[in-house]
């Protein structure tokens, strides 16, 4: 069986974002449920977006849209476990984003999952995709700053 290896681009990380795993999160095995993995993940995602000036459906004035998703889980995560979701956008030199997330329990530094989705921004107007316009790779680049400082 083949199976989906991630590099999480570390030096790309842009936000960071504090989650806890909710009952209602929980699978028949009594772990983190893909479903649930998946909207923890879009929440914070939506927060980076947030924290970068931006707005999912209107980043720099486009529609942001899911082209495809991949999750590599490394480990379980159990209610009430309190976790981290980091996320890291690479400079974009086309038409898409890559968004890299990971996800982990600081209390024992353990990677329950790590993900890359792939977007891609449209004009609102036409549906078509155009490329990332600069001020999001300026966001990315004022963001990385300010973490490093």
């Amino acid at each position: 069986m083949e199976r989906v290896q991630l590099e999480f681009p570390g030096g790309d990380v842009v936000h960071r974002y504090p989650l806890s795993v909710r009952i209602g999160d929980m699978n028949y095995g009594r772990h983190l449920g893909h479903d649930a993995l998946l909207g923890l993940l879009h929440e914070a995602r939506a927060q980076a977006f947030v924290a970068l000036g931006f707005r999912e459906w209107d980043v720099a004035g486009h529609t942001s849209v899911v082209a495809d998703l991949a999750v590599q889980y490394r480990g379980e995560a159990k209610w009430p476990d309190t976790l981290e979701a980091e996320t890291a956008i690479p400079r974009s030199q086309g038409r898409g984003l890559s968004v890299y997330q990971r996800l982990h329990r600081p209390t024992d530094e353990r990677t329950i999952a790590v993900a890359r989705m792939n977007l891609v921004l449209l004009d609102p107007a036409t549906g078509r995709p155009v490329a990332v316009p600069d001020a999001v790779n300026e966001a990315l680049d004022a963001s990385r700053q300010q973490g490093s400082d």
